[in-house]
């Protein structure tokens, strides 16, 4: 299994149950593609470098994880599709 980092802009506009649900329905879709996830770094609400969708600012969250090489394609494609998620981004680590 090769290491992965997600970086994960979430939409400032959710409150804490939301936020914390979305979070979790990542983290799942991890493991859903058989990844384990090893680390989840929170850096809260921050202002963005650009505006995205007239927002300025996002709530960042990076997972660090292991998985098979074809996780990450899988798992790119179902974060495409959430509302909440302004921006996502993994990148393989190296070793």
């Amino acid at each position: 299994m090769k290491k992965y980092e997600l970086a994960v802009v979430y939409s400032p506009n959710l409150d804490e149950e939301a936020l914390n649900a979305e979070k979790a329905s990542v983290n799942a879709l991890i493991e859903r593609f058989g990844g384990v996830v090893e680390k989840i770094d929170d850096w809260g609400k921050k202002r963005l470098a650009y505006e995205i969708q007239k927002v300025n600012e996002g709530i960042y969250n990076f997972i660090s994880f292991s998985a098979e090489t074809s996780a990450p394609a899988e798992i790119e494609s179902r974060m495409r599709i959430k509302e909440n998620v302004l921006r996502y981004l993994i990148i393989a680590e190296e070793e």
